[in-house]
Formats: structure tokens, C-alpha cells, sequence
């Protein structure tokens, strides 16, 4: 797909003082997630990444990385760490930072569970318990712009977010609050105490991101790619096995071949089935799928019917 835009001017090969350049549709992307960066890093003080080694937060860095070259990168990395975190994204987060020399903040939710704030679910996972550390971290920190990951092909409650989207002071989203977005102009007031969550992927697609990454020759954590892994079958997903609370009764280990669309919580993230090795095999397996990557892979986001619009209303996403 090609997106064109039409330039007034003059020059070689002009003969009406019109030129037109094309762009492709990747580059159009990317010129939008790059305007919006560089258009936080002109409206706020504080602004932070928040990084998780996931594919789409890797992509903002490198995204960041091109808005801001040769200089360093103007704003910090937030990770949320559950305690359950897939050893490999961890190594890769860290060897990234230390890559950049990013400054890394950590908000931990084994803290809070050892100090008595938060208690382990009965299911085992600790993903809908990032919402409190990620909401101090970010009143504690004074982070002004926060962003984000969120694409709205992903899920219906990211489907009608903002590109700018306003956050009370206790971090809550309010529909009845978030502003217009006309010809890219983008509102980033706030009062003091709350704060903006910005989502330069928002027209970006899952098959998008793996066609960038493709063409930047972006380096990813193994288990986007198939491999060979002990997993379980649970509620029609196969998961890793861990401390969380899995295997249970029942539930048998096997090796399969498989890789990771999403990355989250073990033990809310599953794995799929797949022989996809490279990037083309990848993207020729995305191309195919008529599933989402949550949809397909993410238990979290099958709670409830209105899971994730609850968790954004809380102030996690």
C-alpha cells in the first residue's frame, strides 16, 4: 500500500510547481509515531516509556531512538515487573538499556504482595495486579506523559482510545474528558497531578509492526520465534510452566514447538503452535491468522466481556 502526499513547490523536474512524493504505507507510519514523540518531548517535562521487552515497546524505543538521533533519547524506561516476567524478554530489557545507557525504573509487584498491599490471585496471575505500583510509580516519579504500546486493532477498549489520552490524578480514564483530535493537533494540557497517556501505534496493525521490524532489521527476544518449550494446556491455551501456580492437577507437560505472539505474564500468555523460525515466516503466519494476537493468546483479556475497559478505567492501560 502506498499513501501519497502532494507537496507544493518548485525545483528539477517540476513543471507546474507541483511535486508529489510518495510515501509508503510503513513510512507514513512512522512519520506520525515520530511527530508524536517529538511533539511530547516539545508539551511535557517528565516523560517515560513504559517498556516491558514486548515486540510493541521494543519498536517505540527504536522509534524514539530515529525521532531523537544523534542525540540520547529524551525520556526514561518504566517496566511493571509481575515477579513472572519470561526469563529471555528480561535479559533482553536489561541488555537494551545498558545498549542505549537508558535510565531503567522498575516498579515491582512482588513488592507490594510482600508488604501486604497486594494479595496473589487464585488463578495465579499478577497482571491485573499492575495497576497500583504502575499508578504510584507514575505519581511518585512525576511522570507528566506516559507512553504507551496500545494499538487499536488489538482490542476494543484500545479501539476508541486518543492518541493523547487525559488521566485524573488517580491516574483514571474518563471518556467525558478525553479531547478531539483533529489534523494531528494534539492537546496535551493537564493540572497538576494528572497526567497523559500517549499511544504513537495506534493506527499501526499487528502485521505492520512485524513488516517494520522486518525492515529495520529490529532484534527481538527469542521466543517471538518458534522453538521448542515445555508447556500445558489451560482454557484451550498452552502455557509455560513456573512458579505462578502451573502446572496443576490434570495438567500434563509436554514439548511443543511453538512461539509467542504477546508477551505478558506466564501465566496469562500463551503460546501457539507454529514452525515460524524468521521474520517472513512470521509475517506470512500473521497474514493468515484471523485472530488477534489477545484475542488468541492473552487469558487476561477473557475475565470478563469488559476486562480491559475496566483495567483502563483503574488506570493500568
Amino acid at each position: 500500500m502506498t499513501t501519497v502526499a502532494q507537496i507544493n513547490g518548485s525545483g528539477p523536474g517540476s513543471e507546474d510547481g507541483d511535486s508529489l512524493y510518495a510515501l509508503t504505507h510503513l513510512d507514513a507510519l512512522e512519520s506520525e509515531a515520530v511527530h508524536i514523540l517529538r511533539e511530547v518531548a516539545g508539551e511535557f517535562e517528565r516523560p517515560v516509556i513504559l517498556f516491558s521487552g514486548g515486540k510493541d515497546s521494543i519498536l517505540m524505543l527504536h522509534l524514539a531512538l530515529k525521532a531523537f538521533a544523534p542525540a540520547q533519547v529524551p525520556f526514561s524506561l518504566l517496566h511493571v515487573d509481575t515477579g513472572h516476567n519470561f526469563p529471555e524478554v528480561l535479559e533482553y530489557r536489561d541488555r537494551v538499556v545498558a545498549a542505549h545507557g537508558l535510565r531503567l525504573h522498575v516498579a515491582s509487584v512482588q513488592d507490594y504482595i510482600d508488604r501486604g498491599v497486594l494479595k496473589e490471585r487464585p488463578d495465579g496471575t499478577r497482571n491485573p495486579l499492575q495497576t497500583l505500583p504502575l499508578t504510584e510509580k507514575i505519581q511518585a516519579e512525576r511522570f507528566d506523559a506516559v507512553f504507551g504500546g496500545g494499538r487499536r486493532d488489538e482490542e476494543k477498549a484500545r479501539a476508541k482510545e486518543r492518541v493523547f489520552s487525559l488521566r485524573d490524578e488517580f491516574s483514571q480514564w474518563d471518556p467525558r474528558r478525553q479531547r478531539p483530535e483533529l489534523w494531528n493537533l494534539y492537546n496535551g494540557r493537564h493540572a497538576p497531578g494528572e497526567h497523559v497517556r500517549v499511544f504513537p501505534l495506534s493506527n499501526w496493525t499487528e502485521l505492520d509492526v512485524w513488516q517494520y521490524i522486518a525492515r529495520e532489521n529490529i532484534e527481538l527476544p527469542e521466543i517471538y520465534f518458534a522453538h521448542e518449550r515445555e508447556v500445558f494446556q489451560r482454557s484451550g491455551m498452552w502455557l509455560t510452566a513456573g512458579e505462578w501456580g502451573g502446572p496443576k492437577d490434570g495438567e500434563t507437560v509436554e514439548k511443543r514447538q511453538v512461539r509467542y505472539r504477546t508477551v505478558g505474564d506466564m501465566s496469562c500468555t500463551g503460546a501457539v503452535d507454529s514452525d515460524a523460525t524468521t521474520l517472513d515466516a512470521v509475517i506470512a503466519e500473521i497474514a493468515a491468522s484471523r485472530l488477534t494476537e489477545r484475542g488468541a493468546t492473552r487469558a487476561d483479556d477473557k475475565l470478563s466481556e469488559a476486562a480491559m475497559e475496566d483495567r483502563k478505567r483503574e488506570g493500568y492501560f
